[in-house]
């Protein structure tokens, strides 16, 4: 009887074990389901705002009265604007640019293979003011930054950015970006009442980029220009 008893415990204690395996196996996989869930989400809350974004310091408004429109017939107080998103950017040469892509009265007008937006920035105040603009690259996939450029436009003027060649050189044409995070940074000073300042901003992928490879297919960017207050070092 003593034997058959050891025996019953035994077994007892390994379906015990047993179901204590099972728990952990579902709970741990319950946690890689709940991770991932997570993972998409904020992905998604990236990528699903768009490729590009136009964001206001509140104070700039607040103590010195300045407003981003995209519609000169609609100028109210908005601290964001957000592009309309495009599928799928294939690369192309800047050379397929249009030249009057600047000339758009403004908001998104975008064409094949490049992301086009066009706004402004206005001093409503009844005092001279400043402002500083700041490019950046919030968050990027399979290093499609390599290859992408950004070309803003200041009232008609513009200039090209791009990350630094893999040879230590700037790519022809371009700005090298600041940092691998920071493509711009610009001081605007003596904004008088009733300024306006037009920007529209083109993003490509540079086909003539030496970077511009299979690597990066399926990739993903999204930038921000940010119009601050004041700057403040990352």
């Amino acid at each position: 009887m003593k034997n058959i008893s050891n025996r019953i415990n035994i077994s007892a204690s390994r379906v015990q074990r047993k179901k204590k395996i099972a728990k952990m196996a579902k709970m741990t996989l319950l946690g890689l389901v709940v991770l991932l869930v997570v993972s998409y989400a904020i992905v998604g809350l990236i990528y699903n705002s768009g490729n590009f974004s136009i964001t206001l310091d509140r104070n700039l408004y607040f103590q010195r009265n300045l407003i981003i429109y995209d519609d000169p017939e609609y100028k109210v107080f908005r601290t964001e604007l957000r592009a309309e998103t495009i599928e799928s950017l294939d690369n192309i040469s800047h050379r397929w640019l249009p030249d009057n892509l600047h000339d758009h009265p403004g908001g998104s007008h975008n064409g094949e293979n490049y992301i086009a937006y066009t706004f402004y920035i206005e001093n409503i105040g009844d005092m001279i003011s400043n402002y500083w603009t700041e490019i950046e690259i919030v968050d990027v996939i399979s290093d499609v930054d390599e290859a992408v450029r950004i070309r803003v436009y200041k009232n008609d003027e513009y200039v090209t950015y791009a990350k630094m060649g893999s040879d230590g050189n700037p790519e022809p044409g371009t700005i090298p970006f600041m940092s691998d995070d920071l493509v711009a940074l610009e001081h605007v000073q003596n904004f008088k009442p009733g300024d306006i300042d037009k920007y529209t901003v083109v993003i490509w992928l540079e086909g003539s980029d030496p970077e511009c490879t299979d690597n990066i297919l399926g990739g993903e960017i999204k930038i921000q220009m940010n119009f601050n207050s004041e700057f403040v070092e990352k």
